[in-house]
């Protein structure tokens, strides 16, 4: 489906298939989140002077978020993702919870026992970086890589636990995009929970997601060079299947995004979407996709014009 050049924002198509839903978007930058309903319209918005970049809506009808990065922090300053802290807050934008932490970035989770986990960049020991792979080196590299975390802290804010992604990581086959500057190793993007409470991870410059068991903080299963790059936003589904925006940014052959399904069990991508031609349907970077009650999947993309994001649903057939 093309875009209007008349009509650039707002609603531009509707279907009778459409899940009637509200949709939850923030603005890469902005400093307000936005509820919207079937027919675009605004039911609500949140704002805060920090930013708002990125936001969850909790069960309690809270907003969790995260907000605008740092800006004194010079080893995480530029990287995409970075924020300076994560917000809880009620109705009327009220903060009524918050973490700070100049190395979070990109994603978190609020679980069911009120703790929260959150992804965090972790500065790599001079042994490490140097035996990370791949990459192309800058006289502006820092000598410090960062690596992930992952942390789990309680309302107080206490740390719990901490799990460091490098430490499950191969230095042979977890390697750097050759495309990709050296300041990151893994560049984690995504943090969810499987069924049963292990990490559904997402590593954008190692182009893999992987499922990292809680007790063991090991690898219980592992996928995707060559086949996503640079991907984005993995969730399980109901059928066992994982769904995620495969970007195909930097890939061997056209420049297309798929939105996919793949089979751990057997590795196979069991379903897809993408459009024709390829370049109308490719997202550099960002983006996401969703899995809706109905069977319909809700796609947030990031078109290469102005790099603004725009939201579409899809059947299961791929059809808008």
């Amino acid at each position: 489906m093309g875009r209007s050049v008349h009509h650039p924002v707002g609603l531009i198509h509707k279907s009778v298939l459409a899940y009637g839903g509200y949709t939850l978007f923030t603005t890469n930058g902005g400093d307000h989140a936005t509820l919207i309903d079937i027919d675009g319209r605004i039911v609500h918005r949140w704002h805060s002077d920090e930013g708002i970049v990125y936001a969850y809506l909790l069960p309690s009808g809270n907003l969790l978020c995260r907000t605008r990065p740092p800006k004194d922090v010079e080893i995480v300053k530029g990287l995409g993702g970075s924020s300076s802290s994560i917000l809880e807050m009620d109705w009327n934008s009220n903060v009524v919870w918050r973490y700070d932490d100049p190395m979070i970035h990109h994603d978190f989770v609020r679980m069911d026992n009120g703790n929260t986990l959150l992804l965090l960049f972790e500065p790599l020991d001079p042994m490490t970086a140097n035996n990370v792979q791949g990459g192309y080196p800058s006289d502006d590299d820092p000598e410090t890589i960062l690596g992930d975390l992952i942390r789990e802290v309680d309302s107080k804010g206490h740390t719990i636990r901490e799990w460091k992604i490098s430490e499950s990581l191969s230095f042979e086959d977890d390697v750097i995009c050759p495309l990709e500057h050296r300041r990151e190793w893994s560049h984690g993007n995504s943090l969810n929970l499987t069924p049963l409470g292990d990490f559904l991870v997402s590593f954008r410059n190692i182009s893999t997601i992987g499922i990292i068991g809680r007790t063991s903080g090991e690898f219980l299963w592992k996928w995707g060079p060559g086949e996503v790059w640079h991907q984005h936003h993995p969730t399980f589904l109901d059928n066992g299947r994982i769904l995620l925006f495969d970007n195909g940014s930097h890939s061997k052959g056209a420049d297309r995004s798929r939105v996919i399904e793949v089979d751990p069990e057997s590795g196979q991508v069991e379903w897809e979407f993408t459009e024709t031609p390829p370049m109308a349907f490719y997202s550099f970077h960002i983006s996401s996709a969703e899995r809706l009650p109905n069977g319909n999947t809700l796609i947030c993309e990031v078109p290469l014009e102005g790099f603004l994001k725009s939201l579409k649903i899809v059947k299961s057939s791929g059809n808008m």
